[in-house]
């Protein structure tokens, strides 16, 4: 069985320069890597304010994946990477809104730090969507 790949872009400028894509579909299988809370601007979001970090993360997620033609609903599983495990609670807390009853499996971890110093947290996740 052969698969299309599909690149999707959320026109980060980075994109290009490191190589990598917001999010790859091949088939029925969506992945988006370590996404960061930034804006459309390219700043952070929520500096020092790790729900606003978490909220602006899952946002940027949906729009990939809906780009794919998916949605949060096709989510099987998430990964919040924190640079302070402290804070994992009110990353969760927020992640709940999204995914209460979609319930992917979860993998939370710590890191010693992020490209840029201001992001407290970067999600990733995967989904699978019917085609």
């Amino acid at each position: 069985m052969d698969f299309d790949r599909e690149l999707i872009s959320n026109g980060n400028p980075m994109e290009s320069v490191v190589g990598f894509s917001r999010a790859v579909r091949v088939g029925p299988f969506i992945s988006i890597g370590g996404t960061a809370p930034v804006g459309a601007d390219g700043k952070t979001v929520g500096v020092g304010d790790i729900a606003a970090q978490t909220r602006q993360c899952i946002k940027v997620i949906k729009g990939a994946l809906e780009q794919a033609g998916s949605g949060l609903h096709h989510v099987v599983r998430t990964r919040v990477i924190l640079t302070d495990i402290n804070n994992w609670k009110a990353a969760v807390d927020v992640r709940k809104t999204y995914f209460q009853n979609i319930r992917p499996v979860d993998t939370i971890m710590a890191v010693s730090g992020f490209v840029n110093p201001e992001w407290l947290v970067e999600f990733e996740a995967d989904a699978v969507i019917n085609t």
